[in-house]
C-alpha cells in the first residue's frame, strides 16, 4: 500500500530506527511491499523505513531509475533488513544528493566510495555485499535514514545555514510534491 512519506520536521526522521523482528515475517512482508509501492509511486531511488512512519532498520533501493545515467544500475534493487557497514572505503567522493523527505532541495554531500555492508534480504537470507559508485551512495544515503541522520546534516556548515530557512519551510508545510506526504 502507498503510505504518505514523513517530510523534514517529522520526529521520525531524528530517531534511531529499532532492530526489525525477523520473527515476525508477515509484518516485515507488509513493511517492504509498502516501501516498495510507495518508492515506485514517488521520484525516487530508495527509502528508508522511518521515512514511511516506521522506527526500523528496513531500507530499499532501486538503481532502475537511475539507469539512464548510471547503466551499470539497470536491475539493482535491493532490500535490505537489519543493514550494518562493515567497511568503508578511506577514499570518499563528493556527489549532490536530494531526498524525498526534503523535496526540491539538493547539496553535495561526502560519503565514502565503497561499503561493504551485512543484511537480511526480503527472504530472510544473511547476506555480505561490497558496493562502490552510486549504488554504495544510495544505500548510504538510506542507512543514514536509519541512523535518525538526513544528508543536510552532512553539509558543509555554511551550506547547512544557507538551507536553514527551505528546511524551516518544508518543516511548516510549506511545500508541494508530487507524492503522497506528511509532517508528524
Amino acid at each position: 500500500m502507498i503510505q504518505p512519506i514523513y517530510l523534514y520536521g517529522s520526529e521520525v526522521l531524528r530517531k534511531v530506527a529499532a532492530p526489525a523482528d525477523l520473527t515476525d515475517k508477515a509484518g516485515l512482508d507488509t513493511l517492504v511491499k509498502d516501501l516498495w509501492d510507495t518508492l515506485d509511486h514517488s521520484e525516487g531511488c530508495g527509502l528508508a523505513a522511518p521515512q514511511i512512519g516506521v522506527s526500523l532498520r528496513v531500507a530499499i533501493v532501486n538503481g532502475d531509475v537511475m539507469e539512464d545515467v548510471y547503466p551499470y544500475l539497470k536491475g539493482f534493487r535491493r532490500t535490505f533488513i537489519n543493514p550494518e557497514v562493515i567497511e568503508e572505503s578511506a577514499q570518499q567522493c563528493e556527489y549532490n544528493e536530494g531526498c524525498l523527505s526534503i523535496p526540491g532541495l539538493y547539496a553535495d554531500v561526502r560519503r565514502p566510495e565503497s561499503v561493504t555492508v551485512t543484511y537480511y534480504d526480503e527472504n530472510l537470507e544473511r547476506k555480505t555485499e561490497s558496493f562502490d559508485k552510486f549504488a554504495a551512495r544510495m544505500i548510504q544515503h538510506e542507512f543514514s535514514h536509519l541512523d535518525g541522520e538526513l544528508f543536510t546534516d552532512l553539509v558543509a556548515p555554511i551550506r547547512r545555514k544557507m538551507l536553514a530557512k527551505k528546511l524551516q519551510g518544508i518543516a511548516h508545510g510549506k511545500v508541494s510534491t508530487a507524492y503522497k506526504a506528511k509532517i508528524k
